[in-house]
């Protein structure tokens, strides 16, 4: 999670506002608030009082993701599910760490945002090996998870070009929360390669869907 000046809950500054019918994204958000106030609030209390900073917490996620990757490249699918929720919780928690004792700062935007890209294509290349190595080689897997790491870089990269030029670049319906649970799912359940088919499609399709966007909305 991004923790720049003047941030607000992630759930908050993402969703959609002045919209009268009920939709997919309204669902999603609505959810994503209720794991806020009911999980983010009061583990961030936990971990602020003993001590633990936003900038520990977001390089704990990433040595998870990083672990994740390792052993996903090894075939221990269900380890690596487990470090990366580890990973996911963290990286929930580092924003509002940062709210709660006031730090929050540029830096730890640019902190969160590239351990988020180093923690997600962690994972992806870690199976990557793993689905082409001599002993378990698949191809059909391998390029999967090859399109699902271009294609998640590629949403990222679409929103941040986005911002760089004071545009929003969020839309798009495979997102990090969405990418991280199709993978966590893959893990846990040893459908990988199901899990990877969903983030080949998804994650261009919403690249795409994201720079449309954006390119509809501004003529200039």
């Amino acid at each position: 999670m991004r923790w720049a000046p003047g941030a607000v809950s992630r759930w908050e500054s993402r969703r959609p506002r002045g919209r009268s019918v009920a939709s997919l994204q309204d669902l999603r958000y609505a959810l994503r608030e209720r794991l806020a106030r009911w999980f983010e609030r009061p583990a961030v209390a936990v971990l602020g009082a003993i001590g633990f900073t936003p900038g520990r917490a977001t390089l704990a996620g990433v040595a998870l993701g990083v672990a994740a990757g390792y052993f996903a490249a090894t075939g221990e699918f269900v380890a690596a599910g487990l470090l990366v929720i580890g990973s996911g919780v963290f990286d929930m928690l580092d924003g509002g760490l940062a709210r709660r004792s006031g730090t929050v700062s540029r830096r730890g935007a640019l902190l969160d945002s590239v351990g988020d890209r180093v923690s997600e294509g962690a994972v992806l290349l870690g199976l990557l090996v793993y689905y082409t190595d001599p002993d378990t080689s698949d191809r059909a897997p391998a390029i999967l998870a090859f399109v699902a790491f271009a294609g998640s870089m590629m949403v990222s990269y679409v929103r941040a070009r986005a911002e760089g030029l004071g545009l929003k670049g969020t839309a798009g319906f495979a997102t990090r929360t969405e990418r991280w649970a199709v993978t966590v799912v893959g893990l846990l359940t040893g459908w990988v390669e199901p899990a990877l088919w969903v983030l080949a499609v998804a994650t261009p399709l919403s690249a795409l869907q994201r720079f449309w966007a954006e390119w509809r909305r501004h003529d200039s």
